[in-house]
Formats: structure tokens, sequence, C-alpha cells
């Protein structure tokens, strides 16, 4: 082997072991399993990004707040939105919002970020999880979170009309939403 390939193959196994440290590890705590009717879909929450909306999530998850909560509104190569307790895009929870906790973590598939209206610190109880990568919202819009596993399951959720926005008809919903930490101990309700 000559000092090329050598140098060649530690700078590969350099490059490959920063990005596996620069990675977030599952938590139990922090990671959410979503059950859908085509399937489970498992995220992993950033509260090292954003620890006010994180808190938010988990606090309405633990009270069983998005079980039987609509994908009210989903974009085919955007994202699918949920989180609205009327289904209507409007509705939020009986909690204050949370101030935005904009980062420098780019919106790529599978990353889950907070919905909110015109005002930056308006996010509450709704967010979406992005099909593709969708740098427009990069630093406008809070990231919580990061499919890790079931992106197939997320595609599969039915799609809006383009000319109403996303809006669904007869929409897919969230069966139940549990913190990992809690699933099977008999915590979440």
């Amino acid at each position: 082997m000559t000092l090329q390939r050598m140098i060649l193959g530690l700078g590969l196994a350099l490059a490959i072991f920063s990005n596996l440290a620069a990675a977030p590890a599952q938590d139990p705590q922090n990671t959410l399993y979503m059950d859908t009717k085509n399937g489970r879909i498992t995220i992993l929450l950033r509260p090292d990004l954003a620890p006010k909306h994180v808190a938010q999530i988990e606090a309405l998850t633990k009270r069983g707040f998005y079980d039987g909560i609509v994908f009210h509104r989903v974009i085919e190569g955007f994202m699918a939105q949920t989180g609205d307790p009327t289904g209507t895009g409007m509705g939020k929870s009986d909690l204050p919002n949370i101030p935005a906790e904009f980062s420098a973590e780019p919106f790529k598939r599978g990353t889950v970020g907070m919905a909110r209206s015109q005002d930056p610190d308006s996010a509450n109880s709704q967010f979406f999880i992005c099909f593709g990568d969708s740098s427009f919202l990069n630093g406008k819009y809070t990231v919580v979170g990061q499919v890790i596993s079931g992106m197939d399951v997320v595609d599969k959720i039915k799609k809006g009309a383009k000319e109403n926005n996303g809006a669904v008809t007869d929409p897919d919903k969230i069966v139940k939403l549990q913190i990992a930490a809690d699933a099977g101990s008999g915590k979440a309700k």
C-alpha cells in the first residue's frame, strides 16, 4: 500500500468519524414514536437546537394532545403539517406560544420544523415534516427534530390539493404519539 493510499484512507476514516460525532445520539427521552395507519415514524427531537419548542412538544405528547390529530396540510414534495386540534390550520394548544429558536440547522428531507404564523414568535403545537430539501425555510423556522426511521411512512401520508394550498380532504392522522422512554411503561396515555 502506498503512502498516498494510506493518507487517503485515513482522511476518509476521519471524515466518516467526524460525521458520526456531529450527529446527535438517540435519546429515549427525546425520541418520539408517531404511529399512523401506515406504520411508525421515529423522530429524534433536538433540544440542543430548540429547547423550548422540544419541551412544549414533549409536554403536549405526554398529555396525549397529538393522538387523533390530522395532517391538515400536506404538499407533495414539500411537507406534511399536523398538530392543530381543529384540523383547520388555525388551532393550537392551551399552552403559551413559543419564542423563535432559529438555528443554522438546514431544512432537508426528514427535518421536523415548527409551524407558525407571520409572527416568528407564534409557534405553539403545530409542526411539519419535510418531504424534501427546503432551504428557503433555513433561518426562518425553528428546527425541532429529524425523522430517523419511517420516512417511507411519511411519504405515504395523503397529499392535499395544490390549488387549496395542500388542504387535505379525508386526511390521515396521528393514531398515537409517544415519547420512546414512556412507550410500554404505562406512562404515556
